[in-house]
């Protein structure tokens, strides 16, 4: 069939649908509410409520039998006919089992297996009503048939009408020329009209033929048949299709989901990119008593390779190959102290997730690979563990493979005694692995694999009162190797062995006193502070680096004696921490209003160890900022402060300070509001100098050669119940450029909502190099029919990321 003649037979498919539907779906007119059983919120309604009111069905007018088989009847009036047949009149009420019905008139034939009942009537069951006309009601059975019916299922919030609706003897409902909707009384936003309808309890399904969508009474879809939930079960059966466009290609995938049993399902969703090609996607999940998992992943043959006409795009860089992921994920326990975990992830390139992920670009930047065990006693924790991560980034260089843990073992106890002394015993054994080429590798230090053994011990006494505390502690690490350089032709050691003691000591003062405040009583303190660390100078040029970086200053580092995170490297240390903290206490309930803390640390010797590990030699003057670090008589001013103004005003300010270089190193602000209505506010300010992170080199992919200049505003604005306004604006003021700009609006009526998002972002292709980044944009949305299903993916997680604060309001 060509192009045009399909286009004309499915236009022909559509117009007899909505033709057909139009003949076979006689409209009835409305009931009111208030013969729905609908009970309008008036000044009762619920915070946050998006409908008018809620249906509730009131008690049966007759108590039930003994015998559900047996039928109950209340009548004004009842007199047998000439055919041996009982006429009821007046207020008929009948009551067999869960059924009752409400009738002026009900003829009962001298058969007595059913009733014929004239209008105006009403069918209750549970959680059902039904108003009708005339109707035929079995008295054995379930069955009844009921002419120009208005119905209502309570709890699902689903009512319509029909020119005849059948309750079988299985227990379904069958309407003839019918309709329904989720909306409330009154609002005929959309509804499913039908020739043949059946609504299935039991399973919580309804099935349609010759079925147009509706909205606002204009026909807007036709579906020859569809089958749809009336329940929140979960069922087997397509759900609706997520479509979105990005980079001018559209993209449409289509899930199945398959409710395999209770505890396993599976969602297996095809997915049509027009400038890649067809991706097979899909995810098995599973529940045990003790044990739960799921995998997930997907499958293109023959990447189209994206839009772009510059053939050295890198959206096109793996144009022609066959695209994957795989994700796998397992975790059990045996008792409430044994578990264990599984993790498998992996996919084609390190540039998958950037062509085929999320739209919003928050996909996941490695995958991460592991086998644990663990044990958590009261005195002993183990962990035994295989792990490993394979990082996407494209292009990935030699150096910048992670390491894989093959295997890693860990023992770690604390013991404690009256008087508050305390032992402490940490140990862990790895053989570190990574598939390169060592030659490649440009430092030696990270051309090595092997083993290492860590051990540290520590013992200390913890005096601690109201008024203060006192900590004297002494950790002894001790570290060795057994590596291996491969084809690399060193001058190194390959077995090498270190101990170096750590001692401190901590000790502060709490000083406090009653203050009123506006009428308001606190408890203000003053908290004084002294730090003394000592860490001995060794040799470590070498040593390798597996897992080790240096730590840039913070607050934390301030009271730290380890120089380095990792245990590649112990940083020689000669330094005296001083600070000062005080907070504003409510008496109430202790809640903390404001703290504010500032500190320096004084240093008497130069700090030797670097990564390359030298103790003889400082960094080249030439090199400022590493030579500064590291021979400065003191550290820089810490401040930082955080305020909760009121319950709704909350800030968060930090600042560090070279007093003599008189320069800002680092600062941000944060500034947040958050409203009992649900309007969020964030104002975010932030600067770092470059060269500040001393854990980024400057020939890694992350150095930045500027200085980082940042403003963030973000904001959630609940204009009412129903609708969310959400915005986000990052900009770069140092390269005058927005990094992320998001407009979003999330509406969510009664029986339906809508998700609509627009977003433009950089994409930095993993490196701080201004000249490698790429400008993304992507539209999103998704649209429900409560009661029916919809159209796209949920965007509340990704909204509430966006904006610190916010929670999405779940359709």
């Amino acid at each position: 069939m060509g192009k045009g003649q399909a286009g004309a037979a499915l236009a022909g498919l559509i117009t007899y649908g909505l033709t057909y539907g139009a003949l076979s779906a006689v409209a009835l007119e409305p009931l009111p509410g208030v013969q729905l059983d609908w009970h309008p919120w008036g000044e009762a309604r619920p915070a946050g409520a998006l409908c008018r009111g809620t249906y509730v069905m009131p008690e049966y007018r007759l108590p039930a039998t003994d015998d559900p088989q047996q039928v109950r009847t209340e009548s004004d009036s009842a007199f047998y006919g000439e055919e041996g047949e009982t006429i009821l009149g007046g207020e008929v009420i009948l009551r067999r089992g869960d059924s009752q019905l409400e009738s002026p008139q009900v003829s009962v034939p001298a058969s007595r297996e059913q009733a014929f009942a004239e209008g105006p009537l009403a069918l209750r069951d549970q959680n059902l009503l039904v108003r009708g006309q005339s109707a035929e009601v079995s008295l054995v059975s379930d069955a009844a048939h009921i002419d120009s019916a208005h119905y209502v299922i309570h709890d699902q919030r689903l009512r319509g009408n029909a020119l005849q609706l059948a309750r079988q003897e299985d227990g379904r409902y069958r309407l003839t020329a019918a309709n329904f909707t989720t909306c409330d009384p009154g609002d005929e936003m959309w509804r499913l009209v039908t020739g043949d309808l059946v609504l299935d309890r039991e399973t919580g399904f309804g099935t349609a033929r010759h079925a147009r969508l509706e909205m606002g009474q204009v026909p807007v879809f036709y579906w020859p048949w569809v089958r749809f939930p009336i329940d929140d079960r979960r069922h087997t059966g397509f759900l609706w299709p997520e479509i979105g466009a990005s980079g001018g290609a559209l993209d449409y995938a289509q899930p199945f989901y398959w409710n395999i049993a209770p505890n396993h399902d599976a969602t297996l969703t095809p997915r049509l990119i027009t400038d890649r090609g067809l991706l097979l996607g899909g995810e098995y999940r599973y529940l045990f008593p003790t044990d739960a998992g799921q995998v997930e992943g997907a499958f293109l043959s023959s990447d189209g390779g994206g839009s772009s006409d510059d053939p050295n795009a890198a959206s096109r860089r793996f144009e022609g190959e066959d695209r994957w992921y795989i994700d796998y994920r397992h975790s059990g326990y045996f008792d409430r102290r044994n578990r264990y975990d599984l993790r498998y992830g992996g996919a084609s390139d390190g540039r998958y997730f950037d062509d085929y992920g999320s739209i919003f670009g928050d996909d996941p930047s490695n995958m991460h690979r592991l086998a644990r065990l663990q044990h958590l006693g009261d005195v002993w924790q183990f962990d035994a563990r295989a792990e490993g991560f394979q990082r996407l980034d494209d292009p990935l260089r030699e150096r910048d493979k992670p390491f894989y843990r093959l295997p890693s073992l860990t023992a770690n106890a604390r013991f404690t005694q009256e008087g508050g002394f305390y032992q402490q015993w940490r140990s862990n054994l790895t053989y570190f692995w990574r598939d390169v080429d060592e030659v490649a590798i440009p430092r030696e230090r990270e051309a090595a694999v092997g083993s290492r053994l860590h051990l540290s011990p520590a013992t200390g006494w913890r005096f601690d009162e109201s008024w203060g505390y006192l900590e004297p502690r002494v950790e002894w690490l001790y570290t060795a190797y057994a590596l291996d350089y491969g084809q690399r032709d060193i001058d190194r050691d390959t077995s090498l062995q270190r101990a170096v003691p750590v001692s401190s000591i901590d000790g502060g003062l709490v000083f406090e006193r009653e203050l009123d405040l506006g009428g308001r009583d606190y408890r203000h303190t003053l908290e004084p502070r002294l730090n003394y660390a000592y860490v001995p100078v060794q040799d470590q040029r070498d040593f390798p680096v597996f897992d080790t970086s240096e730590r840039a200053f913070s607050w934390n580092q301030l009271w730290s004696p380890h120089r380095f995170s990792g245990s590649d490297r112990v940083g020689d240390l000669n330094r005296l921490s001083v600070g000062l903290e005080s907070r504003l206490l409510e008496d109430a309930g202790g809640r903390e209003r404001l703290s504010f803390g500032v500190g320096q640390a004084f240093y008497f010797d130069d700090r030797n160890i670097d990564l390359d590990g030298d103790p003889d030699t400082l960094p080249p003057e030439s090199d400022f900022e590493r030579y500064y670090n590291a021979t400065r008589d003191r550290s820089s001013l810490i401040s930082r402060l955080d305020w909760q103004i009121d319950d709704h005003w909350r800030s968060r300010l930090e600042w560090i300070y070279d007093d003599r270089q008189q320069r800002t190193e680092r600062s941000s602000a944060y500034l947040q509001y958050r409203a009992d209505a649900g309007h969020v506010l964030n104002l975010g300010y932030r600067w770092e100098l470059q060269g500040f992170d001393p854990s980024v080199e400057p020939d890694d992919d992350e150095f930045r050669d500027f200085d980082r200049e940042e403003f963030d505003l973000s904001f959630a604005w609940n204009a009412s119940p129903r609708v969310d306004l959400i915005g986000r604006a990052l900009y770069d003021y140092t390269n005058d450029r927005f990094l992320d700009q998001l407009a979003g609006v999330q509406w969510n009526d009664c029986c339906y909502g809508l998700q609509l998002v627009w977003r433009r972002w950089i994409d930095d292709s993993g490196t701080a190099r201004i000249d490698n980044d790429v400008t993304e944009h992507g539209i999103f949305l998704r649209f429900v029919l409560k009661g029916l299903g919809g159209v796209g993916g949920d965007a509340g997680d990704y909204f509430e990321q966006a904006v610190p604060g916010y929670r999405a309001t779940a359709f």
